[in-house]
């Protein structure tokens, strides 16, 4: 079998630079990762993940915990990091925790046995065991949050500025001349909905219509959606246009307009969040906050495995977001 040392001959460089290309390749230059993936397809390289953890006393699997596999938000950040992880010769462990802090516990606890080498996050909640191994280790604790960034867990996080997405959002809506909006938002506690309920709010505030703002309570369902939209627009000052803190929600807003003969955009403008894969593809297409959710299981990865290999890199990484313009929002009916 082909060992690094001939994949460097092959690709003109070290074994060393073989090596970070195969663990670290966004620290490698792109042309000569290029080289170095040729040689690996030519040469019919395969790392050797048995080795590496006997000689690290490794596992060689990350763990990712994750709050709903069942929700479609989360499959593309489940792609990338399994991606990045396969890239670095590690293996993912996929944890579904239904939101239950037990489950979360549980799986928490296979980083302590060291089943796994590291653990990524995506729920905003650290269970008691994971929040023992990052007060004990520090900043070398092997544990990231993705997505569902909250502050106070005072861990690194890779996410967007949810209230810089909202603020985005409400300032199109206003802009197409809507007065009366309202915000379909998910449970309170969870900090996405926080974060995007005050941007939503400082832009209401700011154009002095926070009085007008309506706030119905979902938790990021296709259902929740729904059951909001049917009460929002059974009411005789109903509002105009809804934006909503998920996709999903969204989708279960055109549910009940179209149930209820509301037309939209024509009667009823919809914004959502996410950028589903299905959301342009629905009656009409849904304009919504786009958020690179591959990425975000990708640098969530690679983040963590820089904390495992101590590696220096920024420990708050803020990714972009836009705003997908289609055919879901209108000026208001005259």
């Amino acid at each position: 079998m082909p060992t690094i040392y001939d994949i460097a001959k092959q690709a003109g460089v070290s074994a060393g630079t073989v090596s970070r290309a195969l663990s670290r390749p966004e620290k490698v230059l792109p042309a000569t990762r290029e080289r170095i993936e040729r040689a690996v397809a030519e040469l019919g390289y395969v790392p050797n993940v048995a080795a590496r953890t006997l000689k690290t006393q490794r596992s060689g699997k990350i763990l990712v915990t994750v709050p709903d596999i069942a929700n479609p938000f989360f499959a593309q950040i489940l792609q990338g990091a399994e991606e990045a992880a396969q890239a670095a010769g590690y293996a993912v462990l996929l944890g579904d925790t239904q939101h239950q802090p037990e489950r979360e516990e549980r799986y928490a606890q296979m980083l302590r046995r060291n089943e796994a080498d590291g653990m990524i996050v995506l729920g905003h909640r650290l269970p008691p065991t994971a929040w023992k191994i990052v007060k004990q280790l520090g900043a070398a604790a092997p544990v990231v949050n993705g997505c569902e960034f909250d502050p106070t867990l005072g861990i690194p996080s890779v996410h967007i500025d949810n209230a810089a997405a909202a603020r985005a959002a409400m300032e199109h809506l206003y802009g197409l001349g809507h007065e009366r909006i309202a915000v379909v938002g998910g449970p309170p506690d969870n900090p996405l909905h926080q974060q995007r309920l005050e941007g939503a709010k400082a832009v209401a505030r700011a154009r002095g219509r926070l009085r007008l703002l309506r706030i119905a309570p979902g938790d990021f369902s296709l259902e929740s959606g729904y059951a909001a939209a049917r009460k929002l627009l059974s009411d005789a000052s109903a509002p105009t246009a809804a934006f909503c803190f998920s996709d999903q929600m969204a989708l279960g807003v055109l549910a009940a307009c179209r149930d209820l003969g509301i037309r939209v955009p024509e009667d009823f403008s919809v914004v959502g969040f996410d950028d589903l894969a299905s959301s342009r593809y629905l009656s009409p297409p849904l304009t919504t906050i786009s958020q690179p959710m591959r990425q975000i299981g990708i640098r969530a990865v690679n983040l963590l495995l820089a904390i495992i290999e101590t590696v220096e890199v920024p420990r708050q990484q803020t990714l972009d977001f836009s705003l997908m313009l289609r055919g879901s929002t209108a000026a208001p009916a005259p």
